[in-house]
């Protein structure tokens, strides 16, 4: 019995197309999602401030851990 391995250039590459489709659909869920790479970490002091800023601590705590911080 003879196969035909003749498939054509989209049958032979198909498997090129779903691959690319599903690489572009995982990326796009991760965006979606904030899973992201372009998120950084917030520095010491940045969470000082946002503390600072809901009241969690008086403006001398914040400037004595400011000091700790930048030393």
């Amino acid at each position: 019995m003879m196969f035909n391995h003749e498939m054509g250039f989209a049958g032979g590459f198909m498997w090129i197309f779903w691959l690319l489709l599903i690489v572009a659909l995982v990326m796009i869920f991760k965006s979606l999602l904030g899973g992201g790479s372009g998120a950084r970490p917030e520095t010491p002091l940045e969470i000082l401030k946002k503390r600072y800023a809901r009241g969690e601590i008086d403006e001398d705590e914040f400037q004595r851990l400011r000091k700790e911080i930048e030393n």
